[in-house]
């Protein structure tokens, strides 16, 4: 017989269209060592089965509430589910990852003996697939998302964000929620936020969740252009960026496109840039892959798609910021 411990555990949930991933979800949530005492679901208006899904969850488990979120975006999502919240601890989970059994005992467990005030685990991705499989190696390795702990932590440690995110109810009370002008990026945002106000960010390996990737090239890069777009509307609210590492995809698109340019009387600059581009995503590529060689060409390619879109979207959201057009969703 589980039992529920003194801190209680909301979860937030916000779903667009999730009717594949969803069950699976709910089922993570309620197999918990420690049991939630409400899951709170934000539902994005969704045309698929997703409300029906969840509706038999609510009757099934009673503790299931389903809220609306007309605006259709994962910000508003979620800050009306912390709205409708109770609990005294706020762990967002997505529809489209599982956690394991002991996932919301861990995230209690590192928020005592870190002292933090929002605590997750590294971002372990999952696909079905090949060039799903090798997206999940690529987004893990240090080459492919740089210095981004939370991706690939392998033991205890401070962070400047994290995944998902367990949160004690005060951070929301003394920084306010999340920010409902920016469509991608709200967690970093937060969690950039909470750091400026002195909180503290921790990331436990021993806090795990699984998160079903994009399975297609051109989904990624769709994903990553967005990142890049939105992460300007963060640096231009705080005037600087959380981390120098948002701003290295922006530079090599840069450097790339002048070395082209250039290479029409010069190409040496292309032939260095593409020989160190390529030297170090081959060295990471093969830490990754070194028993199935064949498969470095594509996660060559995989690290080039996350590093352009992300910089070209960077780059397009400076330009739609200097521009003065406003962002449509």
């Amino acid at each position: 017989m589980k039992k529920d411990r003194k801190l209680s555990f909301s979860v937030v949930l916000p779903c667009r269209n999730e009717e594949l991933f969803l069950s699976r979800c709910l089922d993570s949530i309620y197999a918990q060592s420690v049991l939630p005492i409400e899951v709170i679901l934000a539902d994005g208006m969704s045309t698929d089965r997703t409300r029906e899904i969840a509706r038999v969850y609510a009757e099934k488990h009673g503790n299931l509430k389903i809220i609306d979120n007309p605006e259709k975006i994962a910000p508003t999502a979620l800050n009306r589910a912390i709205e409708a919240s109770s609990g005294e601890l706020i762990a967002r989970v997505d529809a489209h990852c599982f956690l394991e059994a002991d996932y919301l005992e861990q995230c209690l467990a590192a928020l005592e003996r870190s002292g933090a005030d929002n605590v997750g685990g590294p971002m372990r991705a999952e696909g079905e697939g090949l060039i799903a499989k090798m997206i999940s190696l690529a987004t893990s390795s240090p080459f492919g998302v740089g210095n981004a702990l939370f991706h690939y932590a392998k033991e205890d440690c401070f962070v400047d964000t994290v995944y998902l995110g367990c949160y004690r109810r005060e951070v929301f009370e003394r920084i306010g929620l999340f920010d409902p002008e920016l469509v991608r990026n709200q967690d970093d945002e937060l969690n950039y936020r909470l750091t400026l106000a002195g909180g503290k960010i921790f990331c436990s390996p021993k806090i795990r969740s699984t998160y079903f990737n994009r399975a297609t090239l051109g989904k990624l890069f769709s994903q990553y252009f967005q990142y890049g777009f939105w992460k300007v509307r963060v640096i231009r609210k705080h005037h600087r960026p959380a981390s120098l590492r948002h701003l290295v995809p922006a530079l090599f698109v840069l450097s790339l496109s002048a070395s082209l340019c250039e290479a029409l009387v010069n190409v040496l600059p292309l032939l260095l840039l593409g020989g160190l581009y390529l030297g170090a995503g081959a060295i990471a590529a093969a830490r990754i892959s070194w028993r199935k060689p064949h498969l470095i060409p594509l996660l060559l390619i995989i690290f080039f798609i996350l590093h352009f879109s992300y910089g070209l979207g960077f780059l397009g959201g400076l330009f739609r910021s200097s521009s003065g057009r406003k962002s449509e969703n």
